[in-house]
């Protein structure tokens, strides 16, 4: 599985908090400061798990996601937002097409951020 990381929020903020987290870990993080731009790296390189904002304009979270997973249907995806009631309906809608993903709410501390992609990046092999 890759290692690699896809960040994909509008905040030049978050995006930075993320990028410190992760600095001094195993992993390579890239930043898209939109929907649009985190589908074009994710054509480009395979990503071990993306962190989605949900609120981000032009494309938003939900139709990022799809878009995402008509590249890749099994990359882990994790949605960290502060509006998710605000978007209650595009997840409701997203859940029932089977497109998956975990929820998080923000803000999301440096510890939580390197837990969470260690969870998921490695993973104990099944023998």
């Amino acid at each position: 599985m890759a290692e690699d990381i896809l960040v994909i929020d509008d905040d030049p903020a978050v995006r930075k908090a993320f990028l410190l987290a992760l600095e001094d870990s195993k992993y390579q993080v890239d930043a898209a400061e939109s929907g649009e731009s985190g589908i074009s790296l994710l054509t480009k390189k395979d990503y071990g798990m993306i962190f989605l904002d949900l609120k981000m304009p032009g494309m938003n979270g939900a139709e990022t996601l799809r878009a995402l997973r008509k590249i890749n249907r099994n990359i882990p995806v994790y949605i960290v937002t502060a509006f998710h009631k605000e978007f209650l309906e595009d997840l409701q809608s997203l859940r029932q097409e089977g497109i998956k993903f975990e929820l998080l709410r923000k803000p999301l501390g440096g510890d939580e951020i390197l837990m969470i992609a260690n969870s998921v990046l490695n993973k104990p092999v099944a023998y």
